[in-house]
């Protein structure tokens, strides 16, 4: 894994630039995302999985991936330090799925069916896709972290996806 050292440009805060956080933040729900579940194993050996919509494809080849995390989670050191993540796109049958993930203080992987990947990542076995990464490089990103993986295995199945958009759960209509 390899760290970004070059100098970034100076960037002002929202606030500072005149933008209202509550109106970007509404701006930015406009935009219709898919909705995944991001796991790893901690050093302690504790399962770590949570709900992210930052997800996006870089490259192909070699092939990579992002997400990104905010810098106040509480899964933040685990995934910073994992070798390893899996990330899994969510079918729409799977929202209490994203609901249990997107919450805090509760054994997110209780009664659900794990297989394990490298580094004994969790990996869920109900899905749309799932990438299984290798961490590649972590960019520092004003409140959050930018985390790269190299695609090492993946999966396809023929669900339809789970969409966010506007704040809440949407369907796609054919």
């Amino acid at each position: 894994m390899t760290s970004v050292t070059a100098s970034a440009p100076v960037v002002a805060s929202a606030e500072a630039t005149g933008l209202d956080p509550k109106a970007f933040r509404q701006a930015l729900g406009r935009f219709p995302t898919g909705v995944t579940i991001i796991t790893c194993r901690a050093p302690n050996g504790e399962a770590i999985g949570m709900t992210a919509s930052s997800f996006n494809s870089v490259s192909l080849d070699p092939a990579l991936v992002l997400w990104s995390i905010d810098k106040r989670s509480f899964s933040r050191d685990a995934f910073v330090n994992a070798e390893y993540f899996a990330i899994h796109v969510l079918s729409e049958q799977q929202q209490e799925l994203s609901n249990r993930f997107a919450r805090q203080g509760e054994d997110k992987f209780a009664d659900l069916a794990v297989q394990t990947g490298p580094g004994e990542t969790p990996l869920l076995s109900e899905y749309c896709s799932r990438f299984v990464c290798k961490s590649y490089q972590q960019v520092d990103a004003g409140d959050h972290i930018i985390l790269l993986g190299q695609v090492i295995d993946m999966d396809t199945q023929q669900d339809v996806p789970l969409v966010f958009h506007g704040g809440r759960y949407a369907q796609l209509q054919a």
